[in-house]
């Protein structure tokens, strides 16, 4: 097994007022060239917004673009004729494809927002857009991984144009995890949401990061409550 540790205080960050962003690679005015992209995951903003204000309307183009909100309500608009509201416990999926323009603001005026925006690279360009998003809720078991998102339109979760696996777990303290890749020549991309694990001996914490590979699965242990987001994706 292979491993790169991307600890919380490693990140690119951009204070807008508005806006205060964490990067997890290169991004906007943050550019680390050792830091472009972990195969096909090409971006892991952690994202709050104020309240009231947002991302003006702005266009996209053959990307796979998954937010997952982590506190408030965020307000999504799009050429495609869609306006939305997702919260916590929802996963937005947008294929940008030939091109859309979309929005996105905090619908609050007295809170803030926190949201996770992530990019991937498609497999296959120019495909017509499209736009799902699905409460996870009942999909959430206590103390095992969850799948989230997937390549496939029947799996469970949203579903994109990649050969990808995301999936969420919400651990106790002290409980040990095992997750099995889909395709042993993927990698994963594990970012904490919250709380403390170990994973291959490493100590990880709050937004704490770890990408692995050459390996076909992975286990963890919780030291503290912890969430976790796994990204299971192609290295290539």
């Amino acid at each position: 097994m292979k491993t790169i540790l991307h600890k919380a205080d490693s990140r690119g960050h951009a204070d807008h007022g508005w806006l205060n962003s964490y990067h997890s690679f290169s991004f906007a005015n943050y550019h680390n060239p050792e830091r472009m992209n972990f195969g096909v995951l090409r971006v892991l903003n952690d994202d709050t917004v104020s309240g009231g204000q947002g991302f003006g309307q702005h266009p996209h183009k053959n990307m796979e673009i998954i937010s997952i909100p982590l506190k408030g309500d965020l307000e999504h608009k799009d050429s495609m004729g869609n306006t939305t509201v997702i919260k916590e416990g929802d996963v937005q999926v947008m294929s940008a494809g030939t091109g859309v323009f979309h929005s996105e603001y905090n619908k609050n005026k007295n809170e803030e927002v926190k949201f996770l925006q992530i990019w991937v690279f498609p497999k296959t360009q120019n495909v017509t857009p499209r736009y799902d998003q699905i409460s996870t809720r009942d999909l959430a078991t206590k103390n095992s991984f969850y799948q989230i998102l997937s390549p496939e339109k029947t799996d469970q979760g949203v579903w994109i144009h990649q050969d990808a696996w995301f999936s969420m777990g919400d651990f106790d303290a002290e409980i040990t995890s095992t997750y099995t890749l889909n395709n042993p020549a993927n990698g994963l991309y594990l970012f904490v949401l919250e709380g403390e694990i170990t994973i291959e001996d490493q100590i990880l914490q709050r937004r704490d990061a770890m990408g692995l590979w050459d390996t076909d699965h992975i286990n963890l242990t919780a030291k503290a409550a912890s969430k976790i987001l796994l990204m299971e994706v192609p290295l290539a």
